[in-house]
């Protein structure tokens, strides 16, 4: 007789399009084809701390295919770092004490970057964890792609194809921010697939002059209007070689105060980069004598209904790590390769991002139809 598991799933992070996917999948899975039993921890590991959970029955996960965001909530706190009453605690061990007693086989953790870190901590205290990758930024290593990236790719791009019209009515530059904080795929791939004139990402650190130079350059030859695709996180060279600089001084630092030193200065230079877009338009809009207007698009690229290619990817992931947690493999994140799945050392994956090549197709492309990247 096969044992009946008990699993516990939790979303953690930034929301984003196929989480509910996902988590119809690990639960239909478990509960339909196996017979397990499904908890559901809300608001990330948060929940696993103040034991807020739900079964997840059929029931539960009844019409939650199409629908954004997550059912179970979410957040950003990490276990060992976790604000209670004001206070910054390391909650890891009290999570462990739930998880036991919750009498869980397997806990499944979807969520990005930091949350595959959070996740391999837990699995060294003993947990059998299992996560998947999630995020618009599509900056989860070792995986093709990420859940939500499809979907917020198409929702950019429909944004950059609208503001077309705006521009060349108006004979405007507009600039369209991007999410993107370290890694520069929604903007490179909305702004390849929308046709903007100029794409910035943070891989490639731009020069503004030679922006302008390229959007006065169209103005010559008849054109007079411009999209600006730009990853929120771009940077100019100058700012690119402060942050590169403090970066070097933390990896060099010997002490503990030389660590927080630089660490406090790394946040110093993320607090003047703020607001960056609205300052390069201004500088555009002096260089080329231009109107230029800002549209930033935040928070409407993680929400709405999912993609049918991120709904595919979540019901592949889904049930790969249910069929994963029934052969006791665990430790793993599980990756997108191709059209089948592979589950990947969450050893290898904590702590690495993965960032846009300099030689990747998608720039490559864009330079040849002459795209211009200020560099």
């Amino acid at each position: 007789m096969k044992k009946k598991l008990r699993i516990g799933v939790l979303t953690a992070g930034g929301d984003c399009p196929g989480l509910n996917a996902a988590i119809r999948a690990v639960g239909k899975a478990a509960v339909n084809y196996y017979g397990w039993e499904v908890i559901g921890i809300r608001d990330g590991f948060r929940g696993l701390v103040e034991e807020n959970y739900v079964r997840l029955d059929k029931s539960a996960l009844a019409g939650i295919l199409t629908i954004g965001g997550t059912i179970l909530g979410t957040s950003r706190d990490r276990p060992h770092r976790m604000l209670i009453n004001g206070e910054e605690r390391d909650m890891t061990d009290v999570i462990v004490r739930n998880y036991k007693k919750l009498k869980l086989d397997a806990l499944v953790c979807i969520g990005g970057g930091g949350t595959q870190k959070s996740a391999l901590r837990l699995a060294k205290k003993g947990l059998n964890i299992i996560t998947l990758p999630k995020t618009i930024d599509n900056d989860v290593p070792f995986t093709d792609t990420s859940l939500g990236f499809d979907t917020a790719l198409s929702v950019a791009t429909e944004a950059i194809d609208r503001l077309h019209s705006t521009a060349h009515s108006h004979h405007r530059i507009v600039v369209a921010e991007l999410m993107g904080h370290r890694a520069g795929w929604l903007a490179l791939g909305a702004g390849v697939a929308g046709g903007a004139d100029v794409i910035l990402i943070p891989e490639i650190p731009y020069d503004v002059n030679k922006v302008a130079e390229a959007i006065k350059r169209r103005s010559r030859h008849g054109t007079n209007f411009s999209i600006v695709a730009v990853a929120e996180g771009a940077m100019s060279e100058a700012e690119a070689a402060k942050f590169a600089s403090a970066h070097r001084r933390k990896e060099a630092a010997k002490t503990a105060a030389a660590k927080a030193k630089a660490r406090a200065e790394l946040v110093r230079l993320d607090e003047q980069h703020s607001g960056n877009t609205l300052r390069l338009a201004e500088e555009l809009e002096k260089l080329t004598g231009l109107e230029s207007r800002v549209t930033i698009l935040g928070y409407v690229q993680r929400g709405g209904t999912p993609s049918t290619a991120d709904r595919l990817l979540a019901t592949r992931l889904g049930t790969a790590c249910v069929h994963l947690i029934k052969d006791g493999v665990f430790e793993v994140m599980v990756a997108a390769r191709g059209d089948n799945t592979e589950p990947v050392p969450l050893e290898t994956v904590a702590g690495v991002r993965k960032q846009v090549p300099l030689d990747h197709p998608w720039i490559t492309a864009a330079r040849k139809i002459g795209t211009c990247f200020g560099d």
